[in-house]
């Protein structure tokens, strides 16, 4: 078997670590605002908001017109599609309006989940077959980043080597594309929170995950410098009724990171998964002020956890708007603080701090 193989030349190379490290700057993080038309559904029917592409359009301008100073905190925004099309009541696509902050634009390009015959209800993502062409369609229209995420569960048997594989191939597949097309890949294999399993289950099944998505990325050729990852974090079940305080949840995470993903890859950025607002943010901290050498940034690329309590102030109401907008502020720069581990778990207060919502783990 050849070993020869090429790496990309050295101006690509440039323009994807330059891009990699400004989504990760210090303090800094990626607000995911990728929610699909009918997750967005599901989201608005908890606040009695009619599922329409002018009323996502509205909450989606809310987002993106929040107070130029959300760049202190905010280095990135990943859109789906149909975000990326749209614009301000004035008319200004909401690529410009978040760079004139400052803040890159990202693609979420994954398409449908499916099911993976033959395995116990496992599944892998689809997508691959057009993604050289919308990649290089996404870069003409002003991305920066993309996005893809894989879903893996834990239970007795899951997940399977199979799984493992699939998801592993796939994400290095999406990866290779991206950075041919000059888009830089954040690579997201999310263990779903469901299940009963507890804290080592979890941490020694993303040990495994991640070795399988490390070695698959190399034997793909990527660059990891133009890369990042994007896991969730270690923790139990959510039907394992154990409780672990912050600093385990930090310990476990880090662990299993240093143990499988390599220097060269400039950050990590977390997922909140069903996680609170405030859970989120504090196991963020913990994260941080974990005692070992972590060479990479640990960030967030939060959705729930920074649109819970915009979501609760806004509730379709005009004159809501800037309070719904502060909202974020406040959550950006709790979140800002734990990436340096200095946030203090309760002294930024949120309208929906607390509250996990609960939606369907697998959204599509």
């Amino acid at each position: 078997m050849t070993t020869h193989f090429y790496y990309p030349n050295k101006e690509l190379q440039d323009e994807l670590t330059c891009i990699s490290k400004a989504l990760v700057a210090p303090g800094k993080g990626i607000l995911a605002a990728d929610e699909s038309s009918s997750v967005m559904g599901k989201r608005f029917q908890l606040i009695g908001v009619e599922n329409t592409e002018e009323n996502r359009r509205i909450y989606r301008q809310m987002l993106f017109t929040t107070d130029p100073k959300i760049s202190e905190n905010i280095s990135g925004v990943i859109f789906y599609h149909e975000t990326l099309h749209q614009r301000t009541d004035d008319g200004v696509p909401f690529v410009e309006v978040l760079k004139k902050k400052g803040i890159l634009t990202g693609i979420k390009v994954d398409k449908h989940f499916t099911p993976l015959f033959g395995s116990e209800d496992e599944y892998t993502t689809q997508g691959l077959d057009d993604l050289a062409n919308r990649c290089a369609q996404y870069k003409k229209e002003g991305c920066s980043f993309a996005k893809w995420r894989c879903v893996l569960k834990i239970s007795k048997n899951t997940p399977s080597p199979q799984a493992i594989l699939e998801n592993s191939n796939v994400l290095a597949r999406y990866a290779a594309i991206c950075q041919s097309q000059r888009l830089v890949p954040i690579i997201s294999p999310e263990i779903l929170a469901t299940g009963d399993h507890d804290l080592d289950r979890c941490q020694k099944v993303t040990e495994i995950l991640l070795t399988g998505v490390y070695k698959a990325l190399s034997e793909h050729h990527v660059f990891l410098e133009g890369t990042l990852l994007q896991p969730s974090m270690v923790t139990p079940g959510l039907q394992s009724n154990k409780n672990h305080p912050p600093s385990d949840i930090g310990l476990a995470t880090v662990l299993s990171i240093r143990r499988t993903v390599p220097p060269a890859v400039p950050g990590v950025l977390f997922c909140s998964g069903t996680q609170s607002e405030e859970e989120a943010t504090v196991y963020l901290n913990a994260i941080n002020n974990v005692p070992l050498c972590k060479p990479w940034a640990m960030s967030f690329a939060f959705d729930r956890a920074l649109q819970t309590s915009i979501l609760r102030t806004w509730g379709g109401k005009k004159e809501q708007i800037t309070h719904a907008q502060n909202e974020l502020l406040k959550r950006c720069k709790a979140n800002s603080l734990a990436c340096i581990g200095k946030y203090v778990h309760g002294s930024i207060e949120s309208s929906a701090g607390t509250e996990r919502l609960l939606l369907e783990a697998i959204e599509f």
